[in-house]
């Protein structure tokens, strides 16, 4: 079987269509003709090289101002930043644009790829939540601004993807307080995330964690403390059986009640032998 060799003029060849492209773009960037860098923009652009698109439309960017061209050139510019995942400058360009241009036919799609930008940028739930925030907001503003838009289920769908990992962000962090044993803050922080998120998927564990937190905090307090403390247990474990009564943490939480019910009646009982002594 023969097997293909390129001979040296193909290999020369090739070599000088490649060198020679190179070559034609780099005068492109050293030229100043506007009306070809924009053109050969454009059809980089609408090739797929958003490298070669995006270089060449940034230059073109102050040299278009007052031009019918500038118009297109920038949104074009802002996305090419969004096809090579700089969503950063994505979203600021593509905010720029539709204050810039709030009427164009291209205004619509940047306010969505603003948010879209941002919602990709919007780190794992670990990390600081600032531009998940930002995202929800600009999502906000999208839907009220295109109610009817056909990138509204799109839109729509960010939003959840963000609200869970909000939810996931809150509830992990109200974990962290019971598994460090700071049972009071535990107790403040699940009750906030319960008041912020009522239908979350970690509303049971919420609930569960806060009774836990309660009794912990219950059992280890000084004397004085303890019945009322108790007490805001035993209220929590109420709300916990009427909402969730089939959960899988039922009979722990019964035998912390049971607990308490036995912890106020000694404490009943040991009030009552203080109070007599006294009077005596």
């Amino acid at each position: 079987m023969s097997v293909f060799r390129p001979t040296a003029f193909v290999v020369l060849l090739l070599s000088a269509l490649l060198l020679g492209s190179c070559s034609g773009y780099q005068k492109l960037l050293k030229s100043n003709d506007v009306n070809k860098k924009y053109e050969a923009a454009i059809k980089y652009y609408e090739e797929g090289d958003y490298f070669k698109a995006g270089t060449l439309l940034e230059e073109l960017q102050p040299l278009l101002k007052g031009r019918p061209e500038a118009e297109k050139a920038q949104f074009f510019f802002a996305n090419t930043n969004f096809k090579q995942s700089n969503y950063v400058l994505s979203a600021h360009y593509f905010k720029s644009f539709y204050e810039t241009y709030p009427n164009s036919q291209y205004a619509e799609e940047a306010m969505f790829l603003h948010a879209k930008s941002l919602f990709r940028d919007s780190p794992e739930y670990e990390l600081d939540q600032t531009n998940t925030l930002s995202a929800n907001e600009s999502i906000q503003e999208f839907l009220n601004r295109y109610p009817e838009s056909t990138f509204r289920p799109e839109v729509e769908n960010m939003s959840q993807e963000l609200q869970k990992k909000l939810e996931n962000k809150a509830f992990q962090g109200a974990k962290l307080y019971q598994q460090l044993r700071y049972y009071q803050s535990a107790v403040v922080a699940l009750g906030n995330f319960q008041q912020q998120y009522p239908a979350s998927v970690y509303s049971e564990d919420a609930a569960y964690l806060k009774l836990e937190s309660q009794f912990n905090l219950a059992k280890e307090s000084v004397a004085e403390k303890q019945r009322e403390r108790y007490l805001e247990a035993v209220a929590f474990y109420q709300q916990f059986i009427d909402a969730y009564p089939s959960s899988r943490n039922l009979k722990s939480a019964e035998n912390m009640y049971d607990f308490a019910r036995k912890e106020l009646d000694r404490l009943k009982t040991t009030e009552k032998t203080a109070a007599s002594a006294s009077t005596n």
